[in-house]
Order: C-alpha cells, then structure tokens, then sequence
C-alpha cells in the first residue's frame, strides 16, 4: 500500500503511452470564466495548447509536449496531503501493523514522520500533523482487461480551490464547458432495480447528458449508484444509438481506493495500469471503469469515507456559477441532482441541494430514501407527521430501522417537510405514472421548474428557460414545457434564441421558431448578417476565404481599419464562388460609415398558403440602393457552411426557389474544390447534387402547369441573385441534369429556331437558305401567325435572323473559306498575290471582326477584363485566337520576299488549325457533338500519359546512345537517337545497327563528318566489326519493347475506354449541356455570314461608337421582368414548389425503407404502451389492495368496539359476532395525482425554523410542523441559545439589547422610545425571556435582531399599473395586471419590498433612507400616511428565534395614473444615498421571488387593487 512518502521508481516505458482520441470541442477562456489570479500559487501555463479536434487525449503528434505540459503544471499547481508525524493509532491494518491515526502503517510514512525533529503534541491534528505537497499520482488511466478505453485522473488535496481543478479538466483535459451539470448521488452499497426501473434509469441518464452536452458527476467507485452510473456509460459506448462521448466525472476519495499503488508516477503516467479487484478489496472500494475522468481527493487519510464530499459541493457550486456563452447566448451552467436509494448522508444531501436551490431529481422505486421522500411528497407539510416518516422508515429501512432514534425521526421528519415544501425544486420520477416514461425528460423539467421560481422574474424567467431549451437542444422540452398557454410569445422576443440556434446549428429549433411566428424580414437586418457571418464555423472554407479578403483589404485599404467583417468582404467571397457574371449581392460602401437599414419598405407583399413572399429592405436616401432578401442571406449562410438541416428549412421558405437552389448547387461545387476534408467535399457535392434536384423538381411542376410561364422563369433577371438568370446559374455550375430538363432543351429548341416553327424540316431551311424565294411558297411555317400571310416583308427577316439559318450560313460560308484557302495554298500560291488570295485576306479580316465584336459585347456590364477572362475560358476561342496569330505570322512572312516560303508554311500551319475548328460545328449534331467531348477528355489522358511515356523513351534512348556511339557532338543526330528513333521503335521501326547483324559502313559516318549520316556505332578498326555488348543492346530493347508496347499502349487504350464509357453513359445529358453555348453564340450572332458580316460590324461601330449605344441582350435569354409580372410568377413558383414538397413527403412515405422505419417505430411505441398500460394496472390493483386492507382494518376495529359494547351491555357473546367484508372497492384516484395546497394549512413561520441560521454558525434544533405551537409538548426540545456579539455583526446599531440589561427590560409596553408591544396582543415571558407568540423556532436567545421581543418594521407596497405601449391598462384574464416597486441589496441574492426594521423614534426605515434621497423623505411620508394599510402583524424571517421576533406594517402606495406627478417626482429620487442599491419596477406574478413572506404582503395589495395575481 502507497502511503504518502513513499518512493516510486520509474515506470516502463511500455506504460507511457497515450492513446489518441480526437474530438470537437470548445476554446475556454479563462477571463471570461473565472479569474486565475485569485486562486493562490496558481501558475500559469505558458504552452500554446489548442482544443480543437482534441477531448480528452491526444494525438501523438502533440502528445509528448501535452504530458510534458501536465508534467510541469500539475505538480506546481494541485497537491497531495501526507502525514508528517506518527502518532500510534489503537486501531490495528488487515495485516494486523500497527497503524497511525491517518491510518496509514509505519512504512508509509516519511523518516522524518516517524521521527519528528521537534514535539507536535500528543494527540494527532490533521491541522497540524498533515503537509500538503506536490501530487504525485495523475495522467491518464488504464484499466487492465476491460478493453482499451482510457481515462484521466489526478490526486488533489481536499483544500484545492475549485477554480484549479476546472482549470485543468477544461484547458488541460479538454473537456467542454458544460451546458449541464447532473450530480448523481445515492447508495454508496450494491442495491436491486426492478430491471425495468434500471433500464429507464440508464437509458435516460445517458441520453440527457448525450444530448445536452452535460458532465455527470458520481462518487466514481465500482459500487453503488456509481456502478449504475457506470453501466449506463456502458451501454450507451456499446450501442449504435448515439454519437459521442459521455462524460463521467468520478469524484472519489483517495484514502479508500484499493490498489492505488498502481496510481502513483511523480512525473505522471500516460497511461497507468489499474487493476479492478473486488474480491480482495476488503473495506476499500475499487475505480468503475466506465468513468472517463476521476478526482481522486486525499486529506492524508486511508481508509476514511466522505473526505471528497465538502471537495464535490464547492466544485459544483463553482461550475454551476460558471457561464457559457455558446451562439451569442450566455447561460449560466445549470446543475441538478439525481437520487437512487441511499441513506442518512443522502436525505443530508438532498437537504443542502435544496437549501441551495439546486433542483432534485428523486428515482421511486430505487429504495430507502428516495422511496420514503416519494412516498410523502405529494402530501401537504402538516401532514408529514414524526408518526408517517416513523411508519415510512419502519418500511424502506427494516435492516437498520432499531438505530433510529426519537431525536433522529425528528430531524428526519424536519428535514423531509423542508424538502417536500420546495416543490419547485423536488421532482418525483415515478415509472408509468404522472405520465413519465424517459429520466431524461424528468431531468429537464426539473430544471425547467426551478428556474421558474429563481434568477428572473416574469418574461425574463420564460426567456431563461427557452435559454436552457437551446443550450441542451431538447426541441422536445421546448414545445412541451415552454409554448404552452401560460406565455405568450412575440416573434421579437425569439430573435435571440433564433440567432443562437442557427449559430449553434440546431435546426429543430430553428423550425420551432418559424413555426411560432419569427418573420425572416424583421429578424434579419444588416447587423444580424454581420453578427452571424462573424460566428460562422471558423473550420469552414469560406471563414477561411472571408479572413483573407477581409486581411487583405486592411493592408491595401485604408477604408476598412475596424475590427470587423463587413458584409462587402461577404459579397466578394460570394461573387467568386457563384462567378464574376453576378453583380455584387451586399455593395461596398461609399464611405466610412456603416450600412444601417432604415425603415422596412416592403417591395412585394404577397402571400402564398400563408407564407411571406418577399420583404426588400432599402437604405435610407443619399446612399447606394440595395435589396435585402432575407431568406436568400440566410439561406446562402447556411450553405455555405455546408449545414444541410438548416439550409433545407430555409430553402422551404424560400421565394425564388429555383434560382436559390441553383446557386446553392453553385456555391457548394466551388467550395468543394477546396475543401481538404474528403468526408466534407463528398458531402457538399453530394448536398449540391441533391439542390439540383430540387430544383428540377421545381421546375418540372412549373413546365407542367404552364411552359410559357416555367421558360419565363428561366431567363428573368433574379435581382435577388446578382441579377443573373436561372439558366445561367445552372450552366455555370455545370449542372447537367437540369439543363438537359426537356422544358429547358424545348425553350432552348425554340430560341434556336427563331421566329420559325420547329415543325419545319431541315432540308426545307436550307433549300430556303439557298433560294429565299422559296419562302413564300408556304415551305416554310413560323410561329408567330401574323408572318403566316404571303405578302408578309417580315418573313424575310425573320427567316434569315433565326439562328438555325444563322448557323447553316456560317457552315457554309465557313466551307467556302477553307476551299479556297487549300486552293491558294495548294494551286495559286504567287509571289504577287492573286484575288483570290485577297478575298482569303477580306474573309479572316470579317473573322478577326467577329472575334473582336464576341470580345466587346458585354450587355452585362462587366468590363473589359472580365470579357477578356471569359472569352478566353472558351476552348473554340483559343482555337480561333491561335489560327489568327498564325495567319497573321504567316501572312506578314508571305509579304517578304525572302520568307515566302516560311510564310507559305506557317499558313499552312494555320489551315490545320482553321480545320481544327470545324469540330465546334459538330457540337450540333447528337451523334458527333458528344464525340468531340470524348476527344478532348482523351486529350488530357495523353497528355498525363506522355509524361510516364517520355521516362521510358528517355531512358532507353539516352542508354542506346551512350552504349553504341562514342561522343556524338552534333545536337540534331543526338535528338534523333535519343528520341525520335526510340520514339519510331515503339511502332516497330527498330534501327538495323542495333543488334550488329545489319551494320554495315556505307549506312553511317565513322567520324559523324556526314551530315546526313548517323555516326557509325563503336566497332573494331581491324575488321571493321561492331564491339558494342549487343546481348545487351537487345536485352535493353526488349525490355523496353515489352513495358512501352505492351504495358504503356494498353494502359493508354484502357484510359481511353474508361473515357469513352464515363462519357458514353451520359451522352444526352452532355449533348444537351453544350448544345446551350452554341444556341447562346448563334443566337447573338449578326445575321450575315463571312466576309459579308463585314456590313453588320460596320452597323454596329456607327451604332455603339458613333452613337453611343450600349449594348443589349435579347429578351429570349435574358429578361427583366415588371414588379407586378414578376410578384405574380413568384407567387405562381412558390405555390408549385409547396405542391412539389407535399408530393416529396407522399414518395418518402412510400418508401420501402420509411415504411419499415414507420412500422419499427409504431410497434416500439405499442410495446411501450402495453407496458405503460400493464404498470398503471398493477398500480391500480395495488391502490385497491391497499384500500381493501385499510377498509378491512377500520372494520374490524369497529365490531370490536361494537361487540365489546355489546358484551359490557349484556348482549350476546363474541362467538356470534358476524365478518363484514366490503362490498366494493370504489374507484381511487392516484394518490400521487392529487396535490394539496399549502395555503389550506395554517403554518407558522417556516423561514424561522431553518436549521443554518443566517449569518451565523449556529445550528437550529430540529422543529416539524407538528410540533411548532407552545401548547403542543415536545419533551426533547432542547435549542441551543444564541446572541450575536456586537463585533460578530458590524452591520448592527449600537443600540440593542444584551442578557446584561434583560432585567430592565419593560416586555408588553413602551420602554422609552422602544416599543415592545406586539401586533397580537400579550406574549408570555418565561424565564425572563419573551416567547414568539407563533411557536418554537428551534433557536434560543436574541439571535441577531436588535431586540428581545417584537422589532418593529415597515414595508411599503408601492405599487401601479402595467401599461402597453398605447397607454392602456396591460389585462390578464380579464384582470389588471400591476407592477410593484422592488429592491436589492448589495451581498443579497433576493429582491425584496423597500423598507425594514424601524429605528426607534424614526418613520422611515434606514433601508428605505438608502433607496430614496434625503428631499424626497418627507413627500414619502405623505404618501405613506395618504396609503392603505394592508398587513400588520408577525413576519416570517430566518432571524426569528425562540425569544426575538419581526412584526411589520405594510402600506399600499397606489398610483392610478400613469402621469401621476408624485409617481415622477419618486422615480427621479430613487436610487438616493447608496449607488450599490438596486431598484426596478416588477410586473407581480405569483412566481415572483421575495424576500422572507414579502410575497404574502404583495398577493395581499393585488387582492386590496382587484388586481390579477
């Protein structure tokens, strides 16, 4: 056994390892939390330590700095405590050694313990014999033979400050701060559940704590209602139903841990080995494994229980006065206790977590106490009686029943009533009734319950609790608990909550709250964005994106040097992902100042099955004009964070759902691309893919309805998305599927037709083309019928205007061109040039012209540089770009004499590229456009293929050459060798020379002299004879033959089939996707063909040049529709997307999978409801039972009565006497059901009879209910005396009575300018002392009121009505609602009424001096005489004793009208001579919290004003 000095010697280095296990969690940051320089000796660690992707172990890539990090720090900031002197115990070890009085054997101390340098005295003292030093025993935990799960745990002395210890489980084990606290207290021995009582328990436990993100803290032993704990952990870590980590605090003592030894590193362990041995633990107890962090707590003691108690109250008072601020919502960590079983200690507990406000949780059916405080607290105070708690412990404690003693029942008893009067804070979870079936849902109600009744008052209480709703993610507690009836929610008041839950990424909440009525359009505002842009997951792409343009801007920019992300920086990152085609969705501003939003105007109103369409904001004048879309900004927010529950709850909210799923599909396919995370890039394309669904799904319904009105919604300008298009949206990000939609390749059919019917044949338009004549013949048809008639001039026009006559004139010009360019170059190819050589000149000319007008026409407004990037995006027009620049180096070439034959080539050159070209015209056909696809893509299989192929080349080539030719100096024949003729060998041209059968010297130079001949290989200058290894040369080259033929070639024809296939499996939707962009360029295309164009270009310079005439789009792909049009087709899409969401949910439910999903969950909800069913009837035969025998007992002693009167009369004998049975148990009621009011019993002051009185160490006697009146006897009353000295209470007057002067005191009179009389009339005096005429309190003597007897005191009630916002009278339930005058004091945790105990001689009390300023004292006064008296009389107060007591009078201060002048002149004098004073006024509701029964005195004013209460 390890005592506290003992040495041990370094661990193996096996057992120092740690095992990583990455998670999430939350940056803490000291300040914000607690303040470290108020704890002592605390050192500071200086090691940056980051928590993200980290829990609570590490990986191993920083795992040696953190054990290094908490080698360092642990030490010099937690400690242990030791013995330092040996004092021999009487007591002896199991072994039988003698022992010390910490308990620990001789050899477990320190030399100099067992021999002191100098006398410490006889007796042993912790406070003197015990050290605290360094801590020896903490790292990471082990448990050998229970898997691999690995825990924390240190050994910390039990006067650590709890700050330390929360310093190190958040920064140092990485533990998240948490959004609950659940303390699981209990039997601290092994005790039976009914199986089914265990599993609701465990799986209850552990969901609460999953969901909420809660810590749950135990006692940490293998034993108990720790080991229940500990199951539950286990269950939960085995099945699939849950994703995370539980934490488990085990908070345990030191001195009783069996095996311990194993524990103790001075440098740590990472981990150590524990052993779980409960057959020779003995009196100790063991670690339960399933805990994942451990306290282990030493006050030098072994073998002592209860040292980690004081420890665990300090710690969870501290953590629960921690607050979290999580989505910009702070909450204060709130804390509950859970009850199974236990004994003595566990009724003290639950007394000190209600004493503290701390709500409980008590399991029934779990055993001993929790069943004795479940079995009376449905009951009324006064009838928990010493006879019931005796009666209830003689039941649930039969085993140890003898050791309760009188005085012990009355505690119990007092201490039971205490606990069943905060019913606010006491929950009773009872199996199968009340309607209980979860723990957790138990658990929270609680929670819920008590912040009803503490911290706030009113709307501030509901909005707490909605708080705690967010914070634990229970939608479910929310809709059950907090909307109900009793609170009525305005939207406004969510917009908080609303934030928090789209920041936290809770969309149940965020459905929740639409549905409760929050408007998008007044809860987005511009500094709602920023808020939300500035708290987005810093993890995301786009964070990252955002910082950058943000940093950026600060260093270029002297515009922006606030601290803040504009949402300017938000547009630029948006323009890059949807694409420079968008114009800006959120504008830079002009100047410094910041975008504020002025009034709402709303731009469209419509409303479709109830849902707002569309509110447009607008800035105030003399600044740039914007729109706000509010559903848009969230919606891309949420996207763009890769949150799909969110974005689709808001997608479903969305107006212009088309374009908004489109852009989504957009923004989340370019934030793909730079995602690192493959999990995540995987999500969003397939989240982008699912968008693209949408909205086909969208737009298939639309087509269905109505075509004309669906090909409108395609090309009208969406103002809400950079005024840009829904089909250009889609082919902007590629989205294949939608554009091969036959709606849109019927629009696309249309535009490319023109004005003509797309019933026309093809041979017809060109027969046409070639003889326009034939156009009124009635060949041709056109859609518009006003063209229908012969002599219609326009015909001609729109024929040749149509972009499938555009296209088949361009072919055809296009032809021409490259056969007379082959015929120049082939035939009439002169020094001067012919003409027909100057109408290929004129031809490229109108071509250049052409290219340059695609360069300029920016309809759109984008600029040249933006034209320019996007023209050369395009694949044909770099081809176009290249054939020019050839042309035109070879046509400058052809102008000189001496270069004509080099000019003659490069235009050569330039034909192949001009032939090259003609494949963008196949695009058209669906046999070969999806062809040339696959020609491209092979392409760039080449060229990846190539770079493998030049390895083997160069390889082979350079060996080959070095191995047969001796130093060849010239560059061209080295190229050939080492190139060319390998490359030529891999078609089979292998050289003749290689192998030496072949070589002969006429085929090679044998200096390398011969330019035209290769230099002869190495060879014998003898005979003439190669000498080259030629068994090697055909190795080499068989090898190489064998890799390039074989294995290259095939791997270059797989990759072309793979190819091949990928795109032969979506040859349409391919076809159909670049079949847009030659419509596009056609379509915009002038009418007349090359070099004929030449007259339109000429139009249009004079046109846009001359005359300054911008250029625009045509309406067919582009069009910008009236408010009023444009509002109703809205409206009409919003309408269909509804229909396409209900026929979605119809196919999701019959969906095989759903459906057997849906039969799954009915036949657990039945299971559960015939078990709920069978417990509520084995509870109501049980309540009969127990009638039954009630009845029979109250039967039985009446015919004994009745026989024993008979038999005394004379009357038969007892022989005769009949049985009586009851003829039918009558229906009962759960008694658990039925509540009690506690107004219907008279008690007397339950605030004096608390057993810790105030501002004191003094401990009360314990007094139940019963026992309070004088008249009743209560023989082993014995209350200890107290009076507080003067220096005890510095707050005190110096006037006050003392047992010096009690002799002189004049009870029942007017002693000078003291008053002693009582409101009630005479008190007695006995012993000299007064006796509080109300009862006992449990304490004797003065206490620390300043009089024996009555203290006089005055409370004003000043009250006035609660107003709307018009002015009128606020009414609830068709009354008045008021709202009263309340205070706080400094060091006070209560509000109370103004007002106190009375000086005497005085009118005023001091405490009202300090709320008012002096001028206004004597108008108060006044007031106070023009009020009405509503109370005089006893007040219950915790000061009160047995011999001192307060009596008050309460005056009514009304105030009528809102303008009253007296209820302004107050308010302007309030706050007088103490600024630490806090004063507000109170809306009065029966949940407002008071001070002492000051909300007897307000319930007693609304009563006197008719007011609601």
């Amino acid at each position: 056994m390890a005592g506290p000095g003992r040495r041990i010697g370094k661990l193996p280095m096996e057992l120092n390892k740690v095992c990583p296990d990455e998670g999430d969690s939350y940056p803490v940051y000291p300040t914000s939390c607690y303040d470290l320089d108020m704890v002592p000796n605390l050192r500071r660690n200086n090691s940056k330590f980051s928590k993200n992707k980290r829990r609570a172990h590490f990986p191993s890539g920083s795992g040696s700095n953190e054990k290094e990090n908490l080698s360092s720090w642990i030490p010099e900031n937690i400690r242990k405590k030791e013995c330092i002197y040996f004092i021999e115990s009487s007591q002896t070890s199991d072994s039988g050694k003698v022992v010390c009085e910490c308990g620990y054997v001789r050899e477990q101390h320190l030399e100099e313990a067992i021999k002191p340098a100098m006398f410490q005295g006889k007796e042993w003292n912790p406070r003197r014999h015990v050290q605290e030093v360094p801590t020896d025993a903490f790292g990471d935990l082990s448990f050998i033979g229970l898997g691999q799960k690995v825990g924390k745990y240190v050994r910390v002395s039990s006067n650590t400050p709890p700050r330390v210890i929360y310093q190190l489980m958040t920064q140092h084990w990485g533990l998240d701060i948490p959004n609950l606290l659940i303390s699981v207290t209990g039997g601290a021995k092994n005790f039976n559940m009914k199986l089914r009582l265990k599993s609701i328990f465990r799986r209850g436990l552990v969901k609460v704590a999953q969901t909420t993100g809660a810590w749950i803290i135990s006692g940490g032993s293998h034993a108990g209602v720790m080991k229940q704990v500990g199951e539950a952990v286990r269950e939960f870590s085995m099945s699939s139903c849950y994703k995370g980590e539980v934490i488990t605090i085990g908070i345990a003592t030191w001195g009783t841990i069996h095996n311990r030894n194993s524990l103790i590193c001075p440098m740590g362990s990472f981990p150590a080995e524990y052993v779980l041995d409960e057959e020779t633990q003995g009196n100790l107890s063991c670690l339960d494994s399933n805990h994942s962090h451990f306290i282990l707590v030493d006050d030098g003691t072994h073998g002592k229980y209860g040292v980690e108690i004081l420890l665990r109250t300090k710690l969870e008072k501290f953590i629960s006065e921690q607050t979290k601020v999580k989505g910009g919502v702070a909450i204060k960590i709130p804390i509950v206790c859970v009850v199974l079983e236990g004994g003595p200690g566990t009724l003290d507990t639950i007394y000190n977590a209600i004493t503290n406000g701390t709500p409980c949780v008590v399991v029934e059916g779990s055993g001993r106490v929790a069943d004795v405080i479940a079995q009376v607290a449905n009951l009324p105070s006064p009838q928990i009686t010493i006879s019931l708690v005796q009666q209830k412990l003689s039941i649930f404690f039969k085993d140890s029943y003898e050791q309760f003693t009188e005085s012990k029942i009355v505690e119990w008893t007092k201490k039971i009533q205490d606990i069943v009067r905060n019913r606010q804070l006491l929950t009773i979870f009872r199996e199968g009734k009340d309607d209980q079936q979860d723990v957790d849902v138990a658990i929270l109600q609680a929670m819920l319950k008590a912040s009803q009744y503490r911290d706030h008052f009113g709307h501030e209480n509901w909005d707490h609790q909605l708080k705690l709703a967010v914070a634990w993610n229970r939608v479910d507690i929310a809709r059950s608990e907090i909307f109900t009836d009793d609170h009525e929610w305005k939207p406004s008041d969510l917009h908080p909550v609303m934030a928090a839950a789209l920041i936290a990424n809770k969309p149940d909440f965020v459905k929740l709250f639409l549905e409760q009525g929050v408007h998008l359009k007044e809860f987005v505002t511009w500094d709602t964005l920023i808020y939300l842009y500035e708290n987005m997951t810093t993890s995301s792409v786009f964070h990252t994106k955002l910082q950058k343009v943000f940093l950026e801007e600060r260093e270029i920019s002297a515009f922006s040097k606030a601290p803040r992300i504009q949402m300017h920086h938000v547009s630029q990152v948006l323009r890059e992902l949807l694409g420079d085609f968008t114009q800006q969705l959120y504008p830079k501003p002009k100047n410094t100042e910041q975008h504020r939003l002025s009034i709402a105007v709303p731009h469209i109103k419509l409303n479709v099955q109830g849902v707002s369409l569309r509110s447009l904001y607008k800035r105030s004048a003399g600044r740039v004009t914007f729109t706000m879309d509010p559903v848009r900004d969230l919606l891309i927010w949420a996207i763009v964070q890769n949150r799909k529950e969110l974005a689709d709850i808001i997608w479903t909210q969305s107006q212009d759902c088309i374009a908004a799923a489109l852009a989504c599909s957009k923004i989340l396919k370019e934030l793909s691309k730079e995602e690192d995370d493959t999990d995540s890039t995987e999500e969003m394309l397939n989240l982008a893919e699912e968008y693209e669904y949408r909205a086909i799904g969208v737009f298939t319904e639309c087509y269905r309805k109505d075509e004309e009105r669906a090909q409108k919604l395609l090309i009208r300008v969406s103002d809400a998305w950079g005024k840009t298009t829904c089909l250009q949206l889609a082919l902007e990000a590629k989205n294949m599927n939608f554009v091969s939609h036959g709606g849109i390749q019927a629009f696309l059919t249309k535009v490319w037709w023109g004005k003509l019917s797309v019933d026309n044949g093809l041979c017809w338009v060109i027969m046409c083309m070639l003889f326009f004549p034939l156009l009124y013949t009635g060949l041709i048809t056109f859609r518009d019928k006003r063209l229908q008639p012969m002599t219609c001039l326009n015909r001609f026009q729109a024929f040749f205007t149509a972009p499938v006559v555009i296209f088949h004139l361009n072919i055809l010009s296009y032809f021409s061109f490259l056969w007379l360019f082959a015929y120049v170059l082939m035939i009439d190819f002169q020094l001067t040039p012919s003409w027909q050589e100057y109408v290929i000149y004129i031809w490229l000319f109108s071509l250049v012209c052409e290219e340059t007008r695609q360069l300029f026409y920016d309809p759109d407004g984008f600029g040249f540089v933006k034209m320019v990037s996007l023209y050369l995006s395009d694949f044909w027009n770099k081809l176009d770009v290249c054939a020019i620049l050839i042309f035109i180096a070879g046509l400058t070439c052809r102008w000189i004499p001496a270069t004509l034959y080099p000019g003659r080539i490069i235009l050569s050159l330039a034909f192949i590229v001009f032939c090259l070209r003609l494949m963008h015209i196949f695009t058209v056909s669906k046999t070969l456009g999806p062809k040339i696809i696959i020609v491209k893509r092979m392409m760039k299989d080449v060229f990846f293929f190539l770079f493998l192929l030049a390895v083997w080349v160069m390889s082979f080539g350079v060996a080959k050459q070095a191995i047969l030719i001796h130093n060849e100096k010239r560059v061209d024949w080295i190229f050939r060798g080492v190139i060319y003729h390998s490359y030529l060998t891999i078609f089979g041209q292998i050289p003749s020379y290689i192998d030496g059968v072949n070589f002969s010297l006429d085929q090679c130079s044998p200096n390398g002299t011969d330019p035209y001949k290769p230099k002869c290989p190495e060879n014998n200058e003898a005979n003439q004879q190669p000498i080259f290894p030629e068994w090697l040369t055909v190795i080499l080259l068989c090898l190489y033959l064998l890799f390039t033929n074989i294995l290259l070639l095939n791997l270059l024809i797989a990759m072309f089939n793979y190819t091949f296939q990928q795109v032969q499996e979506h040859t349409d939707q391919i076809w159909k996707f670049q079949r847009h962009d030659l419509i596009e360029e056609y379509h915009g295309r002038p009418p007349a063909p090359p070099p004929f164009i030449l007259l339109n270009h000429l139009q249009l310079f004079v046109k846009r040049i001359i005359f300054r005439k911008p250029a625009t789009r045509h309406k067919q792909l582009k069009e910008k529709l009236e408010k009023n049009e444009e509002a109703a087709l809205l409206s009409w899409e919003m309408f269909l997307k509804e229909n396409y969401l209900q026929i979605q949910q119809c196919q999701q439910k019959q969906n095989t999978e759903q459906k057997i999903q849906d039969t799954a969950e009915r036949v657990d909800m039945l299971v559960e409801m015939l078990d709920l069913d069978r417990v509520k009837r084995t509870g109501l035969v049980e309540q009969r039972l127990v009638y039954l025998e009630e009845q029979m007992f109250q039967f039985s002693k009446a015919l004994q009565w009745i026989v024993h009167s008979l038999s005394s009369s004379g009357f038969g004998s007892e022989e005769d006497v009949p049985i009586i049975v009851p003829s039918r148990a009558p229906e009962m009621k759960d008694c658990h059901a039925e509540e009690i009011s506690e107004s219907v019993h008279t008690i007397y002051h339950v605030s004096a009879r608390n057993l810790l009185y105030p501002s004191s160490t003094a401990v009360c006697f314990p007094v139940p209910d019963e026992k309070v009146p004088w008249k009743v006897e209560f023989e082993i009353y014995n209350p200890p005396f107290y009076s507080a000295e003067r220096q005890d209470n510095a707050s005190l007057d110096f006037l006050r009575d003392s047992l010096e002067n009690l002799s002189r005191i004049n009870f029942n009179s007017m002693d000078g300018d003291i008053n002693r009389q009582s409101f009630h009339g005479t008190y007695r005096i006995e012993d000299g002392l007064p006796l509080n005429p109300m009862g006992r309190t449990g304490l004797r003597g003065q206490g620390i009121l300043r009089f024996f007897g009555p203290n006089h005191a005055l409370h004003p009630v000043v009250t006035r009505w609660r107003r709307n916002v018009d002015g009128s009278i606020y009414r609830k339930s068709l009354k008045k609602m008021v709202e009263v005058l309340v205070v706080k004091f400094p060091f006070s945790d209560h509000w109370a009424l103004p007002g106190g105990s009375l000086q005497p001689g005085e009118a005023l009390p001091q405490k009202m001096k300090r709320v008012l300023r002096r001028e206004f004292w004597p108008q108060f006064q006044k007031l106070l005489n023009q009020g009405t008296e509503i109370y005089k009389g006893y007040i219950d107060d915790p000061r009160n004793t047995d011999n001192a007591w307060i009596e008050t009078v309460a005056i009514n201060v009304h105030f009528e009208d809102q303008n009253d002048v007296e209820m302004k002149r107050m308010n302007s004098f309030l706050q007088g001579s103490d600024c630490e004073v806090t004063v507000q006024w109170q809306v009065v509701d029966k949940r407002i919290l008071l001070y002492a029964n000051h909300k007897e005195l307000l319930q007693k004013a609304s009563v006197l004003l008719g007011a609601f209460y």
